[in-house]
C-alpha cells in the first residue's frame, strides 16, 4: 500500500512538471526594442549675442593732388554685438562691430611718399537672413560705416578725419553646440573722402577711402 502511494505521488509530480513546462513554452518571447529616434530641433537664432571677429581688408584710396592712388590693406580685429528676431525660417537682426584696423599703403608722389591709412573701422547694420537649412543661416546685410582716414605726405605733413559712409555685404553663419555659432562675412565699405588740404601739400586735396573686408567670427547667443 505504501509503495502504491509513493508511485502515485511521483507520477502526479511528474505530470504537474510537464504541464508547467508546456505552459512556459506557450509564453511569447521578449524582444529588444531600440529607443525611438528623436530628430534634433533646429536652433533658434533669436536673442542677444556677443562675439569677436577678425579678418583682412583691402581697398583703394584716390588723391586729387598729386593725382595718385594707394591700395590700403591689412588686418581687422574687434568685438561684435547684435540682436536677432526669428519668425519661421526668416531672421531679422541688428548688428554692430568695432575693429582695430591695420589697413594702409603708400605710393610715390613727386619726390616724396604719400600714404593712406585706416586705424579703426566700425559698422552698424541690419541683417535679413534665411535659416531653412538645418543649422545654417544665410544673410544679407547693410547699414552705416564709420572710420578714420589718415593721409600723410612725407614732404608736407599729415591730416586725418573720422568719416561716415556705408557698408553692404552678406555672409553665412553656422550654429554649433549650445548657444555658440561661427560665421564668415564679406562687406564692401565706402567712407567717402575728406579734404587733406595744405597738410598734404595743396590748397584743396580730397582723399577717398573704399575697402573690401572678409572676416570670420564667433558669437555666443544669450
Amino acid at each position: 500500500m505504501m509503495s502504491f502511494l509513493i508511485r502515485g505521488g511521483l507520477a502526479a509530480a511528474m505530470a504537474a512538471a510537464v504541464a508547467t513546462g508546456a505552459q512556459g513554452a506557450d509564453l511569447p518571447r521578449s524582444t529588444y526594442k531600440a529607443p525611438a529616434y528623436v530628430m534634433p530641433s533646429a536652433p533658434s537664432w533669436s536673442g542677444l549675442y556677443l562675439g569677436v571677429n577678425a579678418g583682412y581688408g583691402f581697398g583703394k584710396s584716390n588723391w586729387d593732388f598729386p593725382a595718385i592712388s594707394t591700395s590700403p590693406k591689412g588686418y581687422l580685429v574687434g568685438p561684435t554685438l547684435g540682436y536677432n528676431f526669428q519668425t519661421g525660417s526668416f531672421v531679422f537682426g541688428l548688428e554692430g562691430d568695432y575693429d582695430f584696423s591695420g589697413m594702409k599703403n603708400s605710393a610715390a608722389c613727386g619726390a616724396g611718399t604719400c600714404e593712406t591709412s585706416n586705424t579703426w573701422l566700425a559698422t552698424v547694420r541690419g541683417r535679413l537672413g534665411y535659416a531653412g537649412f538645418d543649422n545654417w543661416l544665410l544673410y544679407v546685410t547693410g547699414g552705416g560705416a564709420f572710420g578714420n582716414i589718415k593721409a600723410s605726405n612725407s614732404l608736407a605733413g599729415n591730416a586725418s578725419s573720422n568719416r561716415t559712409g556705408y557698408a553692404l555685404g552678406g555672409g553665412v553663419e553656422y550654429a554649433l553646440w549650445s548657444n555658440w555659432s561661427v560665421k564668415l562675412e564679406y562687406l564692401y565699405v565706402d567712407l567717402g573722402k575728406f579734404d587733406c588740404g595744405i597738410a598734404c601739400g595743396a590748397v584743396t586735396d580730397d582723399v577717398s577711402f573704399k575697402a573690401n573686408t572678409v572676416r570670420a567670427g564667433i558669437n555666443y547667443r544669450f
